[in-house]
């Protein structure tokens, strides 16, 4: 049995540092060399520019890119890096052996529990399997939640809260600790680090009694106090990493980096070297004090070289050795210091998310992982709510160079996000395609390549403060007195936007600070007010700002046009607008109930996602049915290839709904809506509102009914921002009121009302009509046989027939509505003339139509005669269709019912014609349909479109067809890209 490890002796942590002890020598410098273990150091790398020892193309390109920070970024204040930093590097960079750092950062998220530390533990080792030239420098945060523990426990203490008492939160950090202890660290470590868990308990259990007893704390107490939490997690990970002997992970990062004789793992209490003072301008952050901290870290390193460091993040020292922090996100700041101290290769950000999404993923849930940023494009999503990355942590890698990374600690084998300097033009796509390689060809594929745009994010509840005026023009100094009474009110100005007249001027600021906002400017504005100079200042409450983010937009015409006009097409107004000369950001505000609504229809415009649809289908009847098929068959191909993603939400027939919040199965469909209690009674208001869904770009209803019912919702779902599409004619040949209703509903938010199956079923009748009006053609007739039903039975009736046995037939083999007086009576076919005749701008009612009806005026009621009695007398009435027929085949001819429109004359017919046995109608087969249109340019020949125009199939296929073109108006990619 092996000898169990040596126990890790944690030092007592440092006890409340005053200025006159750090002016005698002692203080923090002093303490520090009793918390530290033997041979604990930091070791750094030579090499500023973080060019890897594998290659010198590697290295050049590198190089190229620490450049290119140095020089083109004005991202960071201050000089730049003075040559001295640069000569640190060779101190602190790589050894003899070419072994350079890389800098890892684990947040609290991370080292939630206990097996959270242990895949921290697998994420180290089989990093340093993976970099066998790199040595490891792990930063780490408080366990989670531990910092706002620790100061609620300040306050708790200062302002002798009721509710809970600083000893009770005490107690609980120290079970909490202890549990953890148990549950990773063997006994000897576990000993000493709940020695030195106890300790610094006292120690916090004293400054709080004297914050209680004195009713106040000072800073200095409060952050001694709040620091705590880094240095236990990173006592804890230390002794994980440890333990094992010649199987711990520290072994492993030793024996990964060839010709290490240094000690294999050490940790770090940053204060000991990390120093930091207060900003001179106008920043919350301490601003570290590279000199100072660099020559600590060197002292370090020369005298306790190492492979491994655990070092604390988010508390640093300050000039005095006082302990203090680095302020909120400290952590991540922590880690951008300590690469730019040691010259790192690499900072790795690891998380609870997989990297920088292209929006956030709880809105949009195809955004992806952006493979690649520039710190300019990760500064600026940053800044517009993607808080992965605080833009100002990045600061000092961003200053060497130095690239960062962010990956997720529940996916580890995932790249994450790559954020590195600017690289153009053959350098970036090389560096694109080695981080993501193309595997898609397709049209989305490509054009999400070639958009231009990283990502979107969002700011949410803003106020914009909008001040107007003619006085304003051309007059120095408004903007000035504006921004200083915000300032002077500790308000921050979000974005900005100004009319280039000088008009208009409008700000826009937290919401929180919007009334406020608005009092202290109308405060500093008085004068102009009571003069008029000013007419107005407003506030616009609930807002929300959304920015696009992307440094290739500005090589990209048309990035602008595309935003504005995905944002109109889901039915967002835009307040303001504001964008840089850079065009790295192009942001808009919106109202922030639309917040969601728009990131989805901007992600999508730019193929960044799918572009999704919310789809609600009333009727599932044959038509209705057919087309929930064809849908579900070529769902996935759809989105695949053409980024359409089509979320059936919502079935409805006559009496029952079926909703379902995100898609119903489209194969299981007709059982879920047979079950009992998985529908609700039909509600058209809720099914369209529940269809129109708020985080979903844009909405959809199919109207598969043959029922007037429907009619008077259509503008109210237009105009709430629904399309319509429909094979349902009662709507389009309703009254010329209603006709025009629909149509002014779809102006107010640019919906789409598609109903090419309204004729024809699937033949293109209707888009035809409408191309060849655009491209300036008039028409001077049209003709056609218009009706399934009514093509079959004349193409069957021949003298040697009879009418009624024709019908009957048609009857049996499902060619008629289940009383062929519907077919019969000629009305549906002047509902289609009348929907053709109002394309090409005829005005004209149903009524208007002359119908000649092939059903007995004996038989006509409906409610007299039943079908069955119908059916039984019809033959009664056969001998003058006989006659009919038996004259137009004497001459030649056929009998054909036809719908003819007469343009000069204004008029409409429904009859029965005869036509010749060569004439396109004549030669018709079957139940196709015909149309013949006569225009001026197709004057001697007629244009002729023919086929099948009746049939669930092709009428649902004509649908489909709709829905795909209602896509490529909302933004899909046309086949022609493919």
């Amino acid at each position: 049995m092996a000898p169990p490890p040596p126990a890790v002796a944690f030092a007592t942590p440092l006890p409340m540092v005053t200025a006159a002890t750090a002016r005698r020598g002692g203080g923090l410098a002093a303490a520090a060399s009793a918390f530290t273990p033997p041979a604990a150091a930091v070791v750094g790398r030579g090499r500023c520019h973080h060019a890897a020892a594998s290659g010198a193309a590697a290295a050049a390109a590198a190089a190229a890119a620490g450049s290119a920070a140095a020089t083109s970024l004005c991202m960071t204040a201050g000089s730049p890096v003075p040559l001295s930093e640069a000569a640190g590097c060779s101190v602190l960079g790589a050894d003899a052996n070419g072994a350079a750092w890389r800098v890892h950062k684990f947040g609290g998220s991370s080292l939630a529990n206990a097996a959270c530390f242990r895949n921290v533990a697998s994420i180290l080792r089989a990093e340093a399997k993976q970099v066998s030239t790199h040595k490891l420098f792990v930063v780490v945060s408080a366990v989670g939640g531990v910092t706002d523990s620790l100061e609620a426990l300040v306050k708790a203490a200062r302002d002798r809260s009721s509710g809970s008492h600083y000893l009770e939160g005490l107690d609980a950090l120290r079970e909490q600790h202890e549990r953890l202890a148990d549950e990773l660290l063997q006994p000897g470590v576990r000993a000493s680090f709940l020695a030195s868990l106890s300790s610094s308990l006292r120690d916090i259990r004293d400054l709080l009694r004297a914050a209680w007893i004195a009713r106040s704390a000072s800073e200095r107490i409060s952050e001694l106090v709040i620091g705590h939490g880094e240095l236990w997690s990173a006592q804890l990970l230390w002794g994980v990493l440890r333990q094992g002997g010649d199987d711990s992970v520290a072994a492993a990062v030793g024996a990964a980096v060839a010709g290490a004789k240094s000690a294999p793992c050490s940790w770090l209490d940053a204060r000991d070297v990390l120093v930091a003072s207060p900003s001179l301008g106008r920043s919350v952050r301490r601003v570290v004090d590279w000199d100072s901290s660099r020559n600590k870290l060197m002292e370090w390193t020369r005298s306790n070289p190492t492979v491994l460091v655990v070092a604390t993040g988010f508390i640093c020292a300050d000039p005095d050795g006082v302990p203090t922090t680095l302020g909120r996100d400290g952590s991540d700041y922590s880690a951008s210091s300590f690469a730019r101290l040691l010259c790192a290769s690499e900072v790795t950000i690891w998380t609870d998310v997989a990297g920088v999404y292209s929006a956030d993923p709880r809105v949009v849930r195809d955004a992806v992982v952006i493979p690649r940023l520039t710190y300019k494009e990760a500064a600026e999503l940053a800044y517009f709510g993607a808080r992965v990355l605080h833009p100002d942590t990045m600061t000092p890698a961003i200053d060497m160079g130095i690239p960062l990374r962010i990956r997720s600690t529940l996916d580890p084998e995932a790249a994450g996000t790559y954020v590195t300097a600017v690289v153009e033009g053959e350098a970036a796509a090389q560096a694109d395609e080695a981080v993501s390689p193309r595997v898609s060809s397709s049209a989305v594929a490509r054009s999400r390549e070639m958009s231009g745009v990283k990502g979107f994010s969002t700011i949410s509840d803003v106020s914009l403060i909008n001040l107007e005026g003619t006085g304003m023009i051309g007059v120095p100094g408004i903007a000035s007195t504006l921004f200083s009474a915000l300032s002077s009110a500790g308000i921050s100005v979000i974005l900005i936007a100004q009319a280039s007249s000088e008009f208009s001027l409008c700000v826009a600021v937290p919401g929180i600070d919007g009334e406020t906002a608005l009092t202290v400017v109308r405060r500093a504005f008085r004068a102009e007010l009571a003069e008029r100079l000013i007419s107005s200042v407003e506030l616009l409450s609930h807002c929300s700002i959304l920015a696009m983010v992307g440094e290739r937009m500005q090589h990209q015409p048309g990035m602008s046009a595309r935003l504005f006009a995905s944002l109109s097409k889901a039915g967002v107004n835009i307040r303001a607008i504001s964008q840089g000369s850079s065009e790295n950001n192009i942001s808009v505000v919106v109202a922030r109930s639309d917040e969601q609504r728009a990131v989805r229809a901007c992600h999508s415009a730019f193929y960044l996602s799918d572009q999704t649809l919310s789809v609600g289908v009333i009727g599932t009847g044959l038509v209705g049915g057919t087309l929930l098929e064809q849908i579900q068959s070529q769902a996935a191909s759809l989105r695949a290839d053409f980024g359409v993603d089509i979320r059936v939400r919502g079935l409805a027939t006559s009496r029952k709904m079926l909703l379902a919040p995100d898609a119903l199965d489209l194969d299981s469909w007709a059982d879920e809506l047979a079950t009992e209690g998985a529908t609700v009674p039909l509600d058209l208001d809720a099914f369209s509102d529940h269809i129109r869904d708020a985080t979903l770009p844009h909405a959809v209803i199919f109207d598969c009914t043959a029922s007037e019912a429907l009619s008077p919702y259509y503008p109210r779902w237009l105009a709430a921002g629904i399309h319509i599409i429909t094979p349902n004619k009662k709507a389009n040949s309703d009254t010329t009121a209603m006709y025009t209703a629909i149509r002014d509903a779809q102006q107010r938010l640019n919906t789409h009302f598609f109903y090419e199956a309204n004729v024809g079923a699937g033949l293109p009748i209707i888009s035809t009509i409408r191309d060849l009006l655009r491209t300036g053609d008039t028409f001077t007739r049209i003709e056609g046989v218009f009706s399934g039903t009514l093509s079959y039975i004349f193409n069957e009736f021949t003298p040697d027939t009879t009418f009624s046995s024709i019908v009957s037939r048609a009857a049996s083999e499902g060619f008629t509505e289940p009383d062929p007086r519907d077919d019969l009576a000629g009305t549906d076919v002047a509902r289609k003339v009348v929907i053709l005749a109002r394309e090409i701008g005829i005005t004209v009612e149903l009524a208007d139509v002359s119908v000649k009806s092939l059903v007995p005026d004996e038989l006509a009621d409906t409610a007299i005669v039943s079908v069955d009695e119908f059916t039984r007398r019809l033959p009664d009435f056969d001998a003058a269709l006989t006659e009919m027929a038996a004259e137009a085949a004497t001459a030649g001819e056929l009998l054909r019912y036809v719908g003819v429109i007469d343009v000069p004359a204004q008029k409409c017919t429904v009859e029965l014609r005869r036509y010749r046995a060569d004439h396109p109608f004549g030669r018709l087969q079957g139940s196709d349909n015909i149309v013949s249109f006569r225009t001026r340019r197709y004057d001697a020949q007629p244009l002729v479109i023919q086929g099948p125009g009746a049939g669930a199939a092709v009428t649902a296929a004509g649908v489909f067809a709709d829905l795909l073109r209602l896509a490529a108006h909302l933004g899909a990619p046309s086949t022609a890209e493919m």
